[in-house]
């Protein structure tokens, strides 16, 4: 059973910076696709960026040159690290996981198949 978690989001002053983590457990060769998206209430859940197997990065526009994901060598834990935060980065933010994904399909809420519980990002002026 793959499960997700996330971690570390919180209240930040704008222009403050960030960094939520996703746990991630149950792919026993831990290959797969990750996601981070965030979605506030009674809004379409949001890309912010995907990474694939082979590590290669992609950043929704709106926070392209301030976010930055990665994960440990061991892949279990992936990290968003977010900077320059503004008002509208308030959201919950989720990661998710496919064992395998497109890179057309990557920023695409439905092309993943589990998802954490979210955690909460707040930025206050």
């Amino acid at each position: 059973q793959v499960q997700l978690m996330e971690s570390g989001g919180g209240s930040v002053q704008a222009g403050g910076s960030l960094r939520l983590s996703c746990a991630v457990s149950g792919y026993t060769d831990n290959d797969y696709c990750l996601g981070w998206f965030r979605q506030a209430p009674q809004k379409e859940r949001e890309a912010v960026a995907g990474i694939t197997r082979s590590d290669t990065i992609y950043y929704a526009g709106s926070v392209k040159g301030r976010f930055d994901l990665s994960r440990d060598n061991t892949k279990t834990t992936a990290y968003l690290e977010m900077n320059n935060l503004k008002h509208e980065d308030t959201d919950m933010y989720y990661c998710a996981a496919v064992r395998i994904c497109a890179v057309a399909r990557l920023l695409q809420a439905d092309g993943y198949s589990y998802w954490g519980q979210g955690t909460q990002v707040t930025v206050f002026s």
